[in-house]
């Protein structure tokens, strides 16, 4: 993968996050870092899970010898593999395997995001899945302790995935197919 190929992926991420993520406030904790330059963006280009799985150990290395100030979490994008949400959902368990085997857990956390998410229990196309489809599979890095910190100065945290799908049912179909247009199973 060429740097212009990493380019491309970067501001598309970046747009995502900028428009749905912070834009919608689905998450009231991304405009800060965000804005303080403390979000890292970075690409896998691995074809492979295993390649995969030493791209994730990389970055939680990088995260945890790198204070929180300079990058507070990392968004790992994922352009090449895992197009299928259900091979992405199984490579989790790995990552997650990798958190114990490093003595990472309550250390970092990982958030996923991916273009055809789908939580359990639901249609392919329920918006609420939107609340997590980005425009490529990416595994998104967060320190534990930053996370405890915006849950503790946030009010009433507990509400924030109902408050997200009011947020998502509350949008026109120009802003819905502005959004989520080309993203699968898009409705509307």
């Amino acid at each position: 993968m060429n740097d212009v190929e990493k380019t491309r992926y970067i501001n598309q991420t970046r747009q995502w996050l900028e428009q749905v993520v912070i834009g919608l406030n689905l998450c009231p904790f991304a405009r800060k870092p965000f804005q303080k330059g403390q979000v890292r963006f970075a690409v896998s280009d691995s074809r492979n899970v295993e390649t995969l799985m030493q791209d994730l150990f990389d970055e939680l290395r990088m995260l945890a010898t790198t204070p929180a100030s300079t990058v507070d979490t990392t968004l790992l994008i994922i352009p090449d593999q895992l197009d299928d949400f259900y091979d992405y959902n199984d490579m989790l368990d790995l990552a997650d395997a990798l958190l114990e085997q490093e003595d990472w857990v309550g250390t970092f956390q990982i958030a996923t995001f991916h273009p055809a998410y789908q939580f359990a229990d639901t249609e392919a196309d329920d918006p609420g899945n939107y609340t997590n489809r980005a425009p490529y599979p990416i595994l998104h890095l967060l320190r534990e302790e930053s996370l405890e910190a915006g849950l503790a100065s946030y009010p009433d945290p507990e509400a924030i995935p109902e408050r997200n799908m009011d947020t998502l049912d509350n949008l026109s179909e120009a802003q819905w197919h502005s959004l989520f247009g080309g993203l699968p199973g898009a409705r509307r």
